[in-house]
């Protein structure tokens, strides 16, 4: 029987002052954050759980598309597995994992949806950084814990829920075509390397 892919979204708060934003632009001549995007081993928000070998695989394969300038993630969270262009609002430009934790360096776009985010910041909106993946779960002791299959599609902006633990996501379905067309063959023979070379 094969597993369900659903879109998995989780959401990571980032803070950014306005003299950060400053100091950004002064410093880089656009606005850079940077901060921990996910983390592996912890329950989170949505009662999902990311092994460390699984987030650490991911986020190798990731490295492909942070060099080759297509780590681009979008303004808000929808529930497709694919990126609009439309709606890019940054792009990762540095991923790594340390420890349980996975940082990130994300630079804000001058696109429409770039300057909204933007403008979030300069008036002094607590913004979140979310994983967009696909994937399944299976219940253990309580929890979701995210499976093998797992393949992260990008890192999208989002906002700050109200009420802490109060942020609810729906889940999305994707089909193994759509998937397809999100990674091209070089990503999928990246993906096959990597995983090679892990298990060396």
């Amino acid at each position: 029987m094969t597993a369900q892919l659903n879109v998995l979204r989780e959401w990571t708060p980032i803070s950014c002052t306005k003299e950060m934003l400053k100091e950004s632009k002064e410093k880089y001549g656009k606005v850079m954050l940077s901060g921990i995007i996910q983390r592996a081993n912890t329950l989170n928000q949505n009662g999902r759980v990311y092994p460390r070998p699984i987030l650490e695989r991911e986020i190798m394969n990731y490295q492909k598309m942070i060099r080759e300038n297509r780590a681009l993630g979008e303004c808000d969270h929808p529930d497709s597995s694919v990126v609009e262009l439309k709606n890019v609002s940054h792009i990762v430009r540095e991923a790594y994992i340390q420890g349980d934790d996975v940082y990130g360096k994300i630079e804000i776009l001058d696109t429409p949806a770039g300057k909204i985010i933007q403008s979030l910041i300069e008036s002094g909106v607590t913004l979140g950084i979310s994983s967009r993946g696909v994937g399944s779960t299976v219940a253990q002791g309580g929890n979701q814990v995210v499976q093998d299959d797992f393949q992260l599609i990008c890192f999208d902006m989002v906002s700050e829920p109200s009420t802490p633990g109060a942020f609810m996501l729906k889940e999305g379905r994707v089909n193994r075509r759509e998937l397809d067309k999100i990674f091209n063959q070089s990503d999928k023979i990246d993906r096959m390397f990597n995983e090679i070379l892990r298990w060396e």
